[in-house]
């Protein structure tokens, strides 16, 4: 397997994860009980809750561009450093955005959200050249 490949599981797996904290919040906010079900007027969820569940949201977009840039780059056969760098720093800077989204500093989410696009751009780049 390769290293992009791997980081492909590591950020699905993350992206996966991600609702655990905002859902095990709105079990906790709502009851289990409205969790499961379709309230009319729920409680709002814990601003962190709710930051995280924009942020899970922003991942699956996203995941979605960068996964299929990693399988096509693996067809093509297109490995080098820098799509092993590319897909180390997209998933690192997955993992920041999704914890300063959720602890709401909005320049460094910002920030994050670049590098990570960038990193989509770098895929990019070599899969079209490579």
């Amino acid at each position: 397997m390769t290293i992009e490949l791997l980081y492909l599981i590591y950020v699905a797996v993350f992206t996966t994860m991600m609702w655990v904290p905002y859902i095990l919040n709105q079990i906790m906010v709502q009851g289990l009980q409205v969790a499961v079900g379709y309230p009319e007027d729920p409680k709002p969820l814990a601003s962190w809750a709710t930051r995280l569940k924009a942020a899970h949201y922003n991942a699956v977009e996203n995941l979605v561009v960068f996964a299929v840039l990693v399988i096509v780059a693996h067809l093509l056969g297109v490995t080098n450093g820098t799509t092993v760098l590319a897909v180390q720093v997209y998933f690192y800077a997955r993992v920041v955005h999704a914890v300063v989204y959720a602890a709401g500093i909005p320049w460094f989410r910002t920030l994050s959200f670049a590098v990570s696009w960038f990193a989509i751009l770098a895929l990019v780049v070599q899969v079209l050249h490579g």
